[in-house]
């Protein structure tokens, strides 16, 4: 982060999923010493350490939101110290990032409890160039003996529900209204507790004084002036007058920056190994014209190196025909991932998308159609705007938030919006349709009573149409089993709850529309490329079936009960036999901000039992025992141990090689070359396999590896799918023993 002063200077450093998720535009940030403001968007330098992300399908959606003038997606300005490079903190190229601006403007002097705004020259801005840490404003005029202090900002803010956020009116607060008075303020605290009701400004000038409590409260409103719709991350003011009471806030506040966020799964589009690597290069290969500039790229980008020039043109030339008839509906993001999900095509699977259709687990069947473990998933996250004091999570979607409570990102119509891709994981579970429906039918009391709440809650807030936008029980019954499985999860998978994220896929019959009923809980980490696998191996059959019985067994009865089992949809809470202690989630997980759950939908509580729609699967008991047998001649024959060079080689190779070098170790043949580097004529390495003869020359490649054929082929090498070696077993062994 940067001032945004004639002077550019470092002063702190944010992590790029920062930027979008909890410090954005619009965000004050809390630094050791200062209090900065994320400027917006027309000041951000995308010039530099900025890159552009493709995803179509989200930047049609945020075309939607923002405009048709958003042409890409880009990353928040990355600084040379993320590559590795360490610059010069006196070069140009230490200031490149994001721009930033104090805030608040008011600072206070612990020692001699001097209020005052940092345009009055009392104070002085002293930056450290290789600690930034250390970088702060200090009193200069303090009676302090020794060193001046260092001035700390105001913590007290206002704020509205249009998003518009401005200094404390000190001075109005003070003297009642508009004054004459030179003011000279002081902060005082009169007590230990640190309450607002303990802390009194004051004006030695004309000695008036008001309790800062006189400003939060249920009258605190009344207290305060008319709010002036002031933007401070555009510096300007709302051209539009601002009919909100501004009330009063903390500094820090967490209700005083929401993300709104548009998020999507990057999906492949085609089954050709050429078009999946286009796609993952479409940001570059997007612009060019001929061939020629294909030319210019190819060796530059990601596995294209193996393809001539007219090839990618061809690719390059389909997708652009392709793009121009793509689903004009952009709002349903969802729709295709179901469609990918609902439907597995191992064809489909390339670096960033890897998909695995296991068996549903046993005594599940008749409610699982189908288990989809995600080996890979990559989700592209944008901000497009933000609120303050009203959560978006509040609402069932974008749409129902009230556009005067979004706050711009820009002065001027944005033509990019700050975008991230992360990795990861995650589980999807297909439900069936037949047992959704019969359970549908059992539910219809509880129905009315979350739909009466669902009106009332919309009413109570102004909102149109109170009937509308009801998720229905098919939802509530889908997010508290995700609600449940994420705390079982957290247990075992060596993520915490809050790193999990559920995805909820349910939509009712409707005409020709396929209904949906699903959930994909994910993991995605920002730092890394993929994971570590821990919550896919969680989704094995024996290993589900364990965890989706002790998910529901715990929810049998909290630790709240009887009060938790007792609350029902009443009122305006969205919520049923759902508290803290059985199915809440941290913020980051849930996409309805603990909304619409209710643990009756699935097993039976302490106060109801006729909703249940595992009734009959959590609380069967057992019809088998089990016995453990002893006897030797009963135990299965042990594996014949490897040498020390086979294990080696079973460790360090990729996890589809591992039966078959077990099954080659145990035949006596030849030991293979794990990662072997094929050099060219030079000496540079030009490809690279999993596993090798060198001897023999043959090889043996990975499947998403396959553009190294090429330069082995060349060169006289018998090359090998990893994903045929099995098969091929017999033909491997007459090559190496000719």
């Amino acid at each position: 982060m940067r001032g945004i002063a004639r002077e550019k200077k470092k002063v702190g450093e944010l992590r790029p999923s920062q930027l979008l998720h909890t410090f954005g535009v619009g965000a004050v940030v809390e630094l050791p010493n200062l209090s900065v403001m994320v400027m917006g968007l027309d000041d951000w330098p995308v010039e530099q350490g900025a890159s552009e992300i493709n995803e179509p399908r989200l930047l049609r959606a945020v075309q939607q939101e923002l405009g048709q003038q958003v042409v890409k997606l880009l990353t928040p300005p990355v600084t040379p110290e993320s590559t590795g490079f360490q610059a010069n903190p006196f070069d140009d190229t230490a200031n490149i990032g994001v721009p930033v601006a104090p805030f608040p403007r008011w600072l206070l002097c612990p020692y001699c409890r001097l209020l005052a705004p940092i345009q009055s020259g009392l104070f002085e801005l002293k930056l450290d160039y290789y600690r930034k840490d250390r970088s702060r404003y200090v009193h200069r005029n303090c009676k302090k003996p020794g060193k001046p202090p260092t001035a700390v900002p105001a913590r007290f803010l206002v704020a509205c529900e249009s998003g518009h956020l401005d200094d404390f009116p000190w001075v109005e607060y003070v003297h009642r209204g508009k004054t004459d008075c030179r003011y000279e303020l002081r902060l005082y605290e009169l007590g230990a507790s640190g309450e607002v009701a303990d802390i009194q400004a004051q004006c030695v000038k004309c000695d008036k004084k008001r309790r800062m409590s006189d400003a939060f409260g249920p009258d605190g409103q009344s207290q305060l002036p008319s709010c002036r719709g002031r933007w401070p991350h555009l510096r300007k003011f709302d051209e539009k007058e601002c009919k909100q009471f501004q009330r009063g806030i903390l500094l820090g506040a967490s209700n005083s920056w929401f993300a709104l966020m548009l998020s999507a799964l990057s999906l492949p589009t085609t089954t050709d190994k050429l078009g999946q690597l286009i796609e993952q290069n479409w940001a570059e290969l997007e612009e060019c014209e001929s061939a020629r500039e294909v030319k210019l790229k190819r060796k530059l980008l990601h596995g294209l190196s193996a393809y001539s020039e007219e090839q990618i043109w061809e690719g390059i030339e389909k997708k652009k025909s392709g793009s121009d008839q793509e689903d004009e509906d952009a709002s349903d993001l969802r729709k295709p991932e179901w469609k990918v999900f609902s439907n597995p095509d191992p064809k489909l699977n390339s670096r960033d998308f890897k998909l695995k259709e296991v068996k549903p687990p046993d005594g599940y069947q008749q409610i699982l159609r189908k288990v989809v473990l995600a080996e890979r998933l990559r989700e592209v996250q944008s901000l497009i705007g933000f609120t303050r004091i009203e959560s978006p999570g509040d609402y069932s979607g974008m749409a129902e938030l009230p556009e005067e409570f979004r706050a711009p990102l820009s002065r001027t119509p944005p033509r990019w919006a700050p975008t991230s891709d992360v990795r990861g994981e995650g589980i999807f579970l297909h439900f069936a349709e037949e047992a959704v429906q019969d359970w549908l039918k059992r539910v219809k009391t509880l129905d009315a009573e979350f739909f009466g709440a669902h009106k009332r809650w919309r009413a109570s807030r102004g909102l149109p149409e109170p009937e509308a936008n009801y998720p229905t029980m098919r939802y509530i019954l889908l997010h508290s089993l995700a609600h449940a499985l994420i705390r079982q999860f957290s247990l075992e998978c060596g993520y915490t709850a809050a790193s999990i994220r559920e995805r909820i896929y349910s939509r009712a019959v409707n005409g020709d529309e396929e209904p949906m009923a699903g959930i994909l809980l994910y993991t995605a980490a920002p730092d890394s490329e993929g994971t570590l696998g821990g919550l896919v191996s969680l989704g094995e059959p024996k290993t589900l079936a364990r965890h989706l019985d002790q998910a529901l067994e715990e929810i049998r009865l909290c630790a709240s009960d009887p009060l938790c089992a007792e609350h029902h949809p009443y009122g305006d809470r969205l919520h049923g036999a759902a508290c803290h202690a059985c199915l809440f989630l941290p913020e980051t997980s849930c996409e309805r901000g603990n909304k619409y759950l209710d643990r009756t939908a699935l097993v039976s509580t302490v106060e109801r039992a006729e909703f249940a729609f595992f009734k009959g699967f959590s609380e069967a008991l057992p019809q088998e025992t089990v016995t453990a047998r002893t006897d030797e001649s009963l135990s299965p024959p042990k594996p014949k141990p490897l040498s020390p060079e086979f294990a080696e080689v079973l460790e360090y190779c990729d996890e589809s090689c591992k039966d078959f070098v077990q099954s080659w170790a145990e035949s006596g043949m030849p030991l293979p070359v794990v990662g072997y580097e094929l050099q060219d004529e030079r000496g540079r390495v030009c490809a690279g396999a999993e596993l090798a003869w060198p001897g023999k020359k043959i090889a043996v490649l990975l499947p998403e590896n396959d553009e190294f054929r090429e330069p082995f082929e060349s060169r006289g090498w018998r090359v090998f799918n990893a994903a045929e070696l099995t098969r091929r077993k017999s033909e491997l062994q007459t090559l190496l023993t000719e």
